[in-house]
């Protein structure tokens, strides 16, 4: 399976160069038809540089990811994009600094973006749909021998029946009992094994069998291997894995982490913290005189200090400090007589009119860039919640606990897409963290940009569960 996988990739990669090519033809073309020369060593180097830097930036873009087949196109889609526009400013820089006598350096870069653009998201789309419908043909699937009849094995049996491109066809089932539902698949007991690899087809087994059955699992590779079949074994961890499960090896002992994350790799955790105190100082720098401007509103308008100071909860379930500017009148008590927390709810009382504003442009937010700075927050990632949400939250809601796998951010995938306000009513915390957690497992540089961009164009145009 992985050297067909590495078989598509690299497919993949010589037609986007045959397209590369032909964009850079055309253009250079059109050029030519204007006066200059069709190709010179100065263009063939730049063509090689065009196919070195797509290679690259293509990879770093997540364009050669293995998408489903079956799935939308939106993800590639904006992958392309990304990795065109990156191309398109490359190339700028490069005319604009380095080779400023290149004729007619921008036509070269539109006419050769547009090119590229259109002619990799068409190749791309028909080869989507070319691969999706020979996907009910896969040529030479391999013969399947599943060992154990369990919920294990019947999982295992209605994935590859379910998802031809795996390659795998299932002979039957060998186990000490039958299952009601294999459809007449069942072959026999597994001491009858050695007759049914001789009699039968099969190129693979699969064991899937309980934990518990390690002397039977002995038996079935030694039989196996006897009778020169492949084994694999499916760990009984699998119901914990989640989509992106992923394994190491230590030593002969396999290791397998059940949720990963792209943040766990420090590489990650650099660009994103470059990205938090990048933005952070120039949040302070350029808007210095709006903090400043919003602090004394604040104090003119209400009684109270200008900053609100809320203990949350952050990365690896730290307590931190929050910092906002205080939108509500100074009030005693953050929950209830009954011990609830205290949400803010729609025209609630507690609110001042400057606060009111504050909040539904986000604004009060603003001071967080502090929390930013000291590292305990970054500007995008799941919103920290205060100590009583956060406790009962934990108790109440399945894998809430996950969000404090990263630091909690001034804004989120959750927050961009509707998900504020209160949570009173029956799932819309769930929502949250489900969101929160999406993120967590999809995070990458450009969804950030993503989220900054919406995050701003909703305090833009105002958020209806901003209150």
């Amino acid at each position: 399976m992985k050297q067909q996988i590495n078989n598509h990739l690299s497919l993949r990669k010589i037609l986007d160069y045959v397209v590369l090519t032909t964009a850079f033809v055309l253009t250079r073309h059109y050029i030519a038809g204007k006066g200059d020369i069709l190709f010179s060593q100065l263009n063939l180097l730049l063509l090689l540089f065009s196919a070195f830097l797509w290679t690259i930036t293509g990879s770093s873009l997540r364009l050669y990811d293995s998408y489903d087949k079956g799935g939308s196109f939106a993800f590639e889609f904006v992958a392309i994009l990304k990795t065109v526009l990156l191309h398109v400013c490359v190339f700028t820089f490069l005319f604009f600094y380095f080779i400023k006598f290149y004729p007619y350096p921008r036509t070269f870069t539109l006419l050769y973006g547009s090119y590229l653009f259109a002619g990799i998201l068409t190749s791309k789309y028909l080869v989507k749909k070319l691969l999706l419908r020979l996907q009910p043909h896969h040529h030479d699937p391999k013969n399947v021998l599943i060992i154990g009849t369990g919920e294990t094995g019947m999982n295992f049996y209605h994935t590859i029946h379910n998802n031809n491109q795996y390659g795998y066809n299932c002979v039957g089932f060998v186990d000490d009992q039958t299952n009601s539902v294999i459809n007449g698949q069942y072959l026999g007991k597994l001491s009858e094994l050695t007759s049914i690899l001789e009699t039968n087809e099969i190129d693979d087994v699969v064991v899937a069998l309980p934990e518990r059955s390690k002397e039977q699992t002995q038996k079935v590779i030694d039989v196996s291997e006897r009778a020169a079949k492949r084994v694999r074994i499916i760990a009984d961890c699998h119901q914990y894995c989640t989509p992106t499960v992923s394994m190491n090896v230590y030593g002969n002992v396999p290791l397998v982490n059940i949720r990963a994350c792209p943040l766990d790799d420090t590489g990650n955790q650099r660009i994103k913290r470059m990205l938090d105190i990048c933005f952070s100082l120039f949040m302070f720098i350029v808007f210095g005189w709006l903090f400043l401007l919003i602090a004394a509103v604040i104090k003119l308008t209400s009684k109270g200090p200008v900053l609100f100071k809320q203990e949350r909860w952050g990365l690896k379930n730290r307590k931190i400090t929050c910092y906002k500017f205080r939108s509500m009148i100074v009030q005693t008590s953050e929950v209830d007589s009954n011990g609830q927390f205290l949400q803010a709810t729609k025209n609630d009382s507690r609110v001042t009119p400057i606060g009111r504003f504050l909040r539904k442009t986000n604004l009060d937010e603003l001071p967080q860039f502090i929390n930013v700075l000291r590292g305990e927050m970054s500007f995008v990632g799941p919103r920290p919640h205060a100590t009583p949400l956060h406790f009962e939250s934990r108790e109440t809601v399945d894998h809430y606990m996950l969000r404090q796998m990263v630091k909690p951010g001034i804004t989120g995938w959750a927050q961009v897409n509707g998900c504020r306000g209160e949570t009173r009513q029956n799932g819309q915390m769930k929502k949250r963290v489900d969101m929160d957690i999406w993120y967590i497992e999809n995070y990458s540089f450009w969804l950030d940009c993503q989220i900054i961009f919406q995050t701003m164009m909703n305090m833009i145009k105002g958020d209806k569960n901003a209150y």
